[in-house]
């Protein structure tokens, strides 16, 4: 009821000022609204981890120090959520290094941009890395792979019911608020300004491009906040080196818990060589568009 009343005020100011609209959508697009609190299932490993702040950004290591692999969380979300993900890795001898996101878990401040989450994966990689790899989840995802891109040292990758398409960030947004293309296109603008200097190709600049790691891609049919066809996007765009692993009836959050998936995403991690067993690309018959 509150997302009908919100998009229908947006709508009646839209036909007056779509500017107007887009910055007050902006002003409701950039704010989380609430922080996610670390649940009963995750306080041992939240409390077993080197917690530190460091300009603001709360981090958390596990283990020894040695095979680091980085865990990038999502919107709305913390660190903690990994926790299954900690106690696998760890399992296995590598040494689990996260963070929460400013404003969100125990972190300070604004929401930061998608640079601002590359420094902050670069200061962790000359603390902790250089990786053995990243795992990411939902907005974490495109994070994670930009800051990769630009030079954060990694051996693989791991991408869950993540955002491939930038401008996905702002389609979904003004779909689920019932905005038309003229909000939508200042809703980009105020993007635009408000976090990269008014440049408008970040659009492409930080959607997904071909890349050279090997990357595995998990997504699941019933994501009811990331389209699942953002997977087909990922795995087109990111080349013959990305792979893909489906999942059913999982939804987009207790994908992250699932003993299945933490297993085969941390097997693939493992792995050398690409395991038989995950298809280089999306099954034939299988609709990701919906």
């Amino acid at each position: 009821m509150q997302k009908q009343v919100v998009g229908t005020g947006l709508q009646i100011i839209g036909r007056l000022s779509p500017r107007l609209a887009g910055r007050l959508a902006f002003g409701l697009w950039r704010r989380p609204l609430a922080r996610g609190r670390v649940r009963s299932a995750e306080q041992a490993v939240h409390d077993a981890a080197r917690a530190e702040t460091v300009d603001g950004v709360a981090t958390y290591a596990w283990g020894d120090g040695r095979r680091p692999v980085l865990l990038v969380h999502g919107w709305r979300s913390r660190a903690s959520r990994y926790a299954g993900f900690v106690t696998r890795l760890l399992e296995l001898g590598y040494s689990p290094v996260s963070y929460d996101a400013p404003a969100h878990g125990d972190s300070e401040g604004d929401v930061v941009s998608i640079l601002g989450h590359q420094r902050i994966i670069r200061a962790l990689e000359e603390r902790h890395g250089p990786f053995e790899g990243v795992i990411a989840h939902s907005l974490g995802v495109p994070f994670a792979l930009y800051a990769v891109r630009e030079g954060v040292a990694a051996k693989r990758m791991v991408m869950i019911s993540g955002v491939a398409d930038f401008g996905y960030l702002a389609d979904a947004f003004c779909a689920e608020l019932g905005l038309g293309p003229k909000i939508n296109r200042e809703l980009r603008r105020s993007i635009e300004r408000g976090y990269f200097d008014g440049d408008d190709q970040v659009w492409t600049r930080f959607s997904v491009t071909t890349g050279e790691i090997e990357l595995l891609v998990i997504h699941n049919d019933e994501d009811e906040v990331v389209d699942p066809g953002q997977a087909r996007v990922l795995l087109r765009n990111y080349g013959p080196r990305a792979h893909f692993l489906p999942t059913t009836g999982l939804g987009h959050r207790r994908i992250l818990a699932d003993p299945a998936v933490i297993t085969e995403a941390v097997a693939f991690l493992q792995d050398a060589d690409v395991p038989s067993d995950v298809p280089s690309d999306i099954p034939e018959g299988l609709d990701l568009s919906a």
